[in-house]
């Protein structure tokens, strides 16, 4: 197995690395037999040879069967074209998976007392290929225009994963769309509807404003949601309020043969280079990497080590702590070592303390 490691811009290149210590300690370990392939792309590529990613890279990152990434600059420039978008539509991955669940612990650090972790766990679900994000643009002075695609198949493809995160879950599906005013959404809207009947999972529709407000005030209402691209993009980033921080929220993008894992947040040029970044969110993508790979017991292991340093409160300033990065990432992989050792298992999740 290859994974393609891409530390990116900015903080990038600081959060990535508490990640792939973890990824190190389970494959040498266990002797996984994975592949680290470090490919640079981004803002400091485009700087220095003037693409921020080329046809090589791309060639590159499709050889590989999992990517974690860290985050992207970019810049207002014509030829400065979009790395995410790119990697996602050449490597069809059409599924962007955003879960909304508080880590244990984290509302008690924050002070956080209007909210109830235990009403808080959902996943946005973004069809990642088309709409808004279809890059069919024509940019002029007075007049620009960017065509918003919606299809059948893609509608079908991403209500039809959704579906399958339902059947283990509440099997419920909520479409969130805007087909009132943008008529185009009606296609999304009755494709996504019809594919949840036909599975047998039960399916609710809401408009993107309601839901909005409903996530904020209402979490506890939704379990798995599917949306379209740029909806999806605003509402989970949004939903990263019922985490905390922004600092905390992993994501997934999945496609049929390879799926790629990053942090939400970007690559925050004003802290880059302090040390203060949260690894969090990308030590949670490596977890959601693990749940991808089907090693179930690695990504528990984990979510429970991230729980230990929020119970713990060894956090970086953004949590108010007075941790460096490193630091934080140095205690989540010692706790990770320390329920291993203790031979943690699923079975008996709750053998172990915090």
């Amino acid at each position: 197995m290859k994974t393609a490691i891409i530390e990116g811009d900015g903080i990038g290149k600081e959060v990535i690395p508490e990640a792939v210590t973890i990824l190190d300690y389970f494959n040498e370990t266990y002797d996984w037999g994975i592949e680290k392939i470090y490919v640079d792309v981004g803002l400091g590529k485009w700087e220095r040879t003037g693409a921020a990613i080329t046809d090589e890279d791309i060639a590159l990152l499709k050889s590989c069967d999992s990517i974690l990434f860290g985050a992207i600059t970019t810049v207002n420039d014509p030829s400065y074209k979009s790395v995410l978008l790119r990697i996602r539509k050449e490597l069809d991955l059409y599924a962007n998976v955003r879960p909304i669940l508080p880590i244990s612990g984290i509302y008690k650090l924050l002070n956080i007392r209007d909210q109830k972790e235990a009403d808080v766990n959902m996943i946005i679900v973004r069809e990642n290929t088309e709409g808004l994000y279809s890059g069919i643009e024509e940019i002029g002075d007075e007049k620009s225009t960017t065509t918003r695609v919606i299809t059948q198949k893609a509608s079908a493809r991403i209500a039809s994963f959704a579906c399958g995160l339902a059947f283990g879950r509440k099997n419920s599906l909520t479409v969130v769309h805007k087909s009132n005013v943008l008529k185009s959404d009606k296609l999304f809207l009755d494709t996504c509807r019809q594919t949840a009947e036909s599975k047998g999972v039960a399916v609710s529709d809401k408009l993107a404003d309601i839901f909005a407000y409903d996530l904020i005030m209402a979490p506890q209402k939704y379990d798995v949601v599917v949306t379209t691209n740029l909806f999806g993009d605003i509402l989970s980033d949004l939903g990263a309020v019922l985490l905390g921080s922004i600092g905390l929220a992993p994501s997934a993008n999945i496609g049929d043969k390879q799926a790629f894992f990053e942090p939400v947040h970007g690559s925050a040029p004003d802290i880059a280079g302090q040390g203060v970044a949260n690894p969090i969110a990308a030590i949670l993508s490596l977890k959601m990497m693990f749940d991808w790979m089907g090693k179930k017991r690695e990504a528990c292991l984990v979510s429970r080590a991230v729980a230990a340093a929020v119970h713990d409160e060894v956090v970086t300033p953004d949590l108010g702590g007075k941790y460096s990065t490193k630091e934080v990432g140095n205690f989540i992989l010692s706790k990770v070592r320390q329920l291993d050792a203790a031979s943690f298992c699923l079975e008996d999740p709750e053998d172990l303390p915090v």
